[in-house]
């Protein structure tokens, strides 16, 4: 067998203080994570970044930065997650756009009131992220090549 991590994306959103998060159910319990998902076949790193942000909270997103790369390994499912997490800034919210389906809502939380919700966070990696990015971690987004 050959072993492959999953590749991410995710999106840091601020605004006034509060960060936009989604509530999801993810086999059987309520987390909570940042507009995120998995790279599709051929598409580029902020092309998904974009596109899973517009699925699961119907905000378009506009990347200026990269927040940071992270492994994570969950100990859980044994899968090992590569994940390019991304800030910058939500242009416009189509308010009648359907989410995609494991979406229970999003929600606008300051960093305060995430900590307190460490142990119903998708993975470590919400917490890290937002902490980076607090902390001003923004890399250019030059930093990121496709090449054909």
């Amino acid at each position: 067998m050959i072993w492959k991590p999953h590749v991410t994306v995710a999106a840091v959103i601020e605004d006034q203080g509060r960060f936009l998060l989604v509530e999801e159910n993810i086999a059987g319990r309520q987390v909570y994570n940042q507009p995120a998902g998995h790279l599709e076949q051929g598409e580029s790193l902020t092309h998904a970044v974009v596109r899973e942000t517009l699925e699961e909270t119907a905000w378009h997103f506009q990347p200026h930065s990269l927040v940071g790369l992270y492994r994570w390994h969950h100990p859980e499912t044994d899968t090992t997650y590569l994940r390019f997490t991304f800030s910058g800034r939500g242009l416009f919210h189509e308010s009648g756009r359907s989410l995609d389906p494991d979406i229970e809502r999003t929600l606008w939380l300051s960093a305060d009131d995430i900590r307190k919700q460490a142990a119903c966070l998708r993975s470590p990696l919400v917490l890290k992220s937002i902490d980076d990015y607090l902390a001003g971690a923004a890399y250019s987004l030059d930093l990121l090549a496709d090449v054909e």
